[in-house]
């Protein structure tokens, strides 16, 4: 494992998918500056989720064919400077655009970065892997926070901040990449599955995607209706729904950096279906519970459900040890965007029965994703490392 490599591409993740997080904080700035609808509101966020999720596995498919370690630097920079220009749009198409250009830079970074990352995670592979993906976490988390900051104090030109750590990343990630080779001699060169073993390995990864897109829908769904829960039905705080999500998507952050190890000591299979088990008390915990413990309930949840969010990463460059880019991008991309509009769907549920009705909807689906995670044979993925060799 080699932490530096690890660190310094965790930070490029971090710069790139603060604007993923940023996004959606700042539309409510940008609806009142441009006139929008909340269907035009709507639309800006879908295409987001589009580009920046959806087509992920094609850019994993691109970096496959050829290594194009350039997708690196080049997300960053399309990312940082799609978030610092939307402040400034000065209509709704060019709003639009600039979302787009923002979300190509995000799917052009993750297959490239993952990939990238898989040379350097070591035998622990969850817990190298980690190292990578907390920085997308953060970022994700820390995105709401900076664009409030930012526009409470510069107005919407405030957005232009984020161009310089994007900037400064570029110039860092450049250096790194003149120097790294993808024949680096601690990699194996493995080939991609082929006949039966192939099929049944895409077969694998199929369930594994569901998975996925159950733990997404889940994520997505809190983070989106924990604010209407609080704030419309219970006629509550706003401030204290923003720092539930807060601390959901923080605690998040740290379960995935806590997690990664145990899932390496007691294997991959195991701990998925682990937490899959464990969430759907803790989600009934959460709308049972009153006060401020519910901050605990909610910290713990996020913990457990974002903590396997780089071992299924793991777990599907272990299936398609020779398509490292289209294992990356469907995990992190295809899979998470699918939960994502899944969301969509919740929304119909709460205008029918309402959001506690939700809620509840999504307390059920970990029970699916276990349920998927018992046909998922513990031989094809990563084994427990007890301890390391000499």
């Amino acid at each position: 494992m080699n932490i530096k490599i690890l660190i310094l591409l965790s930070f490029g993740h971090l710069v790139t998918d603060i604007s993923q997080g940023a996004l959606p904080a700042l539309l409510p700035f940008l609806k009142e500056a441009l006139g929008l609808s909340y269907t035009a509101a709507g639309l800006v966020l879908l295409m987001s989720n589009l580009t920046s999720s959806i087509i992920q596995p094609l850019f994993g498919l691109i970096s496959d064919r050829q290594p194009k370690p350039f997708l690196i630097p080049l997300g960053i920079l399309m990312a940082a400077l799609g978030i610092s220009l939307a402040g400034l749009a000065p209509n709704y198409p060019v709003l639009l655009l600039l979302v787009i250009f923002c979300g190509l830079g995000v799917a052009a970074f993750h297959p490239e970065g993952f990939k990238t990352a898989h040379f350097f995670i070591g035998r622990r592979k969850a817990s190298g892997m980690s190292l990578f993906a907390v920085g997308g976490n953060l970022g994700f988390a820390l995105g709401p926070f900076t664009l409030v900051f930012l526009v409470t104090h510069f107005h919407l030109k405030g957005t232009l901040f984020y161009l310089i750590p994007g900037l400064l990343m570029v110039a860092i990630v450049v250096g790194f990449l003149s120097t790294f080779r993808y024949d680096h001699p601690t990699v194996e060169k493995k080939a991609a599955p082929q006949d039966r073993r192939g099929r049944s390995s895409y077969s694998l990864l199929t369930l594994l995607i569901l998975i996925v897109t159950m733990r997404s829908w889940i994520q997505m769904g809190l983070v989106s209706y924990i604010p209407f829960y609080y704030i419309n039905y219970l006629k509550g705080d706003p401030l204290l729904a923003g720092k539930m999500v807060t601390t959901f998507l923080v605690s998040g952050t740290i379960g995935t950096l806590i997690g990664a190890p145990l899932a390496d000591r007691w294997g991959h299979k195991r701990f998925l279906a682990l937490t899959m088990a464990a969430v759907t008390p803790l989600l009934f915990l959460f709308m049972n519970i009153e006060g401020w413990g519910v901050f605990p309930v909610l910290a713990l949840t996020g913990f457990v459900l974002i903590a396997t969010f780089s071992v299924t990463v793991v777990m599907a460059q272990d299936l398609l040890p020779g398509r490292l880019g289209v294992a990356s991008g469907l995990m992190v991309g295809f899979a998470i965007g699918t939960g994502g509009l899944g969301v969509t769907l919740l929304g119909t549920v709460a205008d029918t029965w309402g959001v506690p009705a939700a809620l509840h909807l999504l307390a059920y689906m970990p029970v699916v994703g276990l349920i998927l995670c018992f046909f998922l044979p513990s031989a094809a993925f990563h084994r427990p490392v007890l301890r390391d060799s000499p």
